[in-house]
This record gives C-alpha cells, structure tokens and sequence, in this order.
C-alpha cells in the first residue's frame, strides 16, 4: 500500500501534537492535501521557493520545514514577496508544505531542545524541561466491573493515559460499591430492569495531556461493559513535565568557562559565539533554547549556570546579572540539527521510503570577517 501525506504527518504529530505550538505560531499542513499520495520527503528549516525547486528536482511531493512559511493571513498572492512565491511555486507544483515548528521545541523527548543538549553532551538522565507548560493535563477517574477493571486500564493506557515523567501506566484504583436501576428501553450489563443493582466496583483514576481527551474517553467506551459509563474528567492546574519551553540539564563533568565555550562552539558547529561571560564559575547545569530564547532568561538565571539559546538583544544581556553565562549561538545556528531530527524521526517509522534533507541553503545570515 502507498503512503500518503497523513501517514507520515501522522507521525510527526505523534511526536510533537500541533496542540503544543504556540498561540502565534502555524504549524501543520500548510500547502497539501492529507490523502495525496506521498511520492517523497524533503526536510528543511525553511521552505524557500528554491527548496520547493529543489524538492520538485528530487521527486519529493512533500516539504517538512521547521520554520512555517506563512506565519500571518496572506492578502494577496502575486509573488511580491519571499512567502508569497514559495506559496505560488509549491501551489504550481503539487508540492506540501508541512511546518513542525514550536510544537517540536516544546516537546521533552525527541524535541529540538533535546537534540542540542545531544549535541553538546549533557546527560540524557538529567533532561528536564526548563518552564513546563501549565493546565495541560486532565484528570480521569471511571467506575468499573472488578473482573473488567484491567481491561478497561490496559485500553486508556494504550491510548496515552497514565504517563507521568519517565513512568507510563500509572493510575491509582480503590475498591467501592455502585449502585444503579436500569430504567426502560436500556440493556444493563449486571441487574434487572425497575430494580435497583449494587454492584463490587474499582474506581480508576489516572492522568493524560489534554490533547489525548478524545482518543482516551473513546478507548474508555470501547473497553467499558457498561451501557452507561460513569466518569470525571477534571482539568488539573498542575506543570507537565513532558512539554514547555527550553530545556535543562548537566554536564558529565563540571567545566570552566573558557572549556565550556571553546566545547559549545565546537559541538554545536558555529563559528563565533556571542556571550555575557557570568561570574566565572564551573558550569555544570545548562539551559538550551533552540531559535529565540531570550524570554527565558529569568528561568535560566535560577536554575542553571549557562544558557545557550539565539537572538538575544544587547540590553537583554544585561539580565544575566552577571551571574549566568549567556551565550547567542544564532538563530540558524541553534536549530541546523532539526533538519537531520525531523528526518530521523520519519525514518525510523518509514525505514524503506525517501526521506532527503535539503541541500539548499537557506540561512539569510552571513557573516564577514
């Protein structure tokens, strides 16, 4: 059978749900159709009209960009501007365009933050999102049978609930007694009709992401003996420690300043570095922000010793208070990896189909010295 664009889309959004983007941003599918046949996958940081070119050169109908290329409502459609025309070539040429942008930060596992943190070495034990997301977790709680009680938990855990941090099948179950009559026209699965049926219950409860609400309650009703499923589902205020913004983590081994920077700027494969220096102390906890990272200052500044991210002003410098060493690696910079992650990431679910990654260049930065 043929894959279709939904098929690998379907993966990617496994991994990084567009319920996690940001309220400004625009990931998905922004030139396609979900059931067209998949002829081949560039991946790319920014689909430039010349990477649709080069997509259409390579026999690829399908462009996975990290950066979406229209980020606000398009007016017009004449070519006048870079967006406008990798829109028109796309559109000329059949070719999808599908952009994995902050929902691909905000994820802790297989997320652009943690493949700088890859990158630069820093323990994968110690990984931990630097502001988690709030109010994004439910919680669930359903009364059932006690001979179909691990039935019904094996079917809400397949479907995603009960993950908490690096745990998966968690839920807490106390034993009760639920009462019921089944009125006319129903078909009760215990008890007789007029009469009211006490029955041995296991109450569940467990927690999921909000985003899986859908695909949960309908493994719930399709493993529930009941006619009539009896639940809460509550929206908790609580951090998700699986989404947010940034990431922190440690160093195998504590580093000075100078080892650090010389380290970075070697792992991360760039250049030159722009970097308030700090107070000179070991660094040992790093934060990492891959694109513009800046609005984290303030959380690194209490948690870690240095802070590598991109796009930081000159006055926001001065936030550091000369306590956190914050280093600017560049926007393309910090997030070149992604173009190989997003691959990686469609291959491992695709092994035998053509994932390419773009050979065009695509950064507008250049810099002379």
């Amino acid at each position: 059978m043929s894959l279709t664009l939904a098929d690998v889309i379907l993966e990617l959004e496994r991994i990084a749900p567009c319920e996690l983007q940001e309220s400004y941003d625009n990931a998905g599918l922004i030139t396609g159709q979900y059931d067209a046949p998949l002829t081949g996958v560039m991946c790319t940081l920014d689909c430039t009209e010349a990477v649709v070119m080069e997509a259409v050169q390579k026999g690829c109908n399908l462009v996975v960009a990290h950066h979406p290329i229209v980020f606000r409502g398009l007016k017009r459609l004449n070519g006048n501007n870079h967006v406008e025309r990798a829109v028109i070539a796309a559109i000329k040429n059949d070719i999808a365009i599908y952009a994995i942008h902050t929902n691909l930060d905000n994820v802790l596992h297989r997320g652009v933050n943690e493949r700088i943190a890859q990158q630069i070495g820093l323990r994968s034990d110690s990984l931990r999102i630097l502001a988690p997301m709030r109010e994004r977790l439910m919680k669930l709680t359903t009364f059932v049978p006690l001979e179909q009680a691990e039935r019904v938990r094996e079917a809400i855990f397949a479907a995603g609930a009960g993950r908490i941090g690096r745990y998966d099948e968690c839920s807490f179950n106390t034993e009760g007694l639920g009462t019921f009559r089944a009125g006319q026209g129903t078909n009760p699965f215990v008890g007789k009709h007029g009469e009211r049926h006490t029955e041995a219950e296991q109450r569940i409860e467990v927690i999921l992401p909000r985003h899986l609400e859908n695909a949960v309650m309908n493994a719930l009703r399709e493993a529930h003996p009941y006619e009539e499923v009896a639940y809460d589902l509550i929206p908790l205020l609580n951090q998700w420690q699986e989404a947010g913004s940034g990431l922190l983590g440690e160093l195998p081994e504590p580093m000075p300043v100078a080892d650090f920077l010389k380290h970075v700027k070697t792992s991360m494969q760039v250049s030159h570095l722009r970097f308030a220096e700090g107070d000179g102390r070991l660094i040992n906890k790093v934060a990492v922000c891959g694109g513009a990272g800046s609005f984290l200052i303030g959380k690194a500044l209490r948690q870690a010793d240095a802070f590598l991210t991109s796009d930081i002003k000159y006055h926001e410098f001065f936030e550091a208070e000369n306590s956190l060493l914050l280093c600017d690696l560049g926007h393309f910079e910090s997030e070149k990896f992604t173009i190989a992650l997003i691959s990686e990431i469609i291959r491992g679910k695709f092994p035998n189909f053509a994932v390419l990654l773009s050979e065009t260049e695509t950064n507008p930065v250049k810099y002379y010295s």
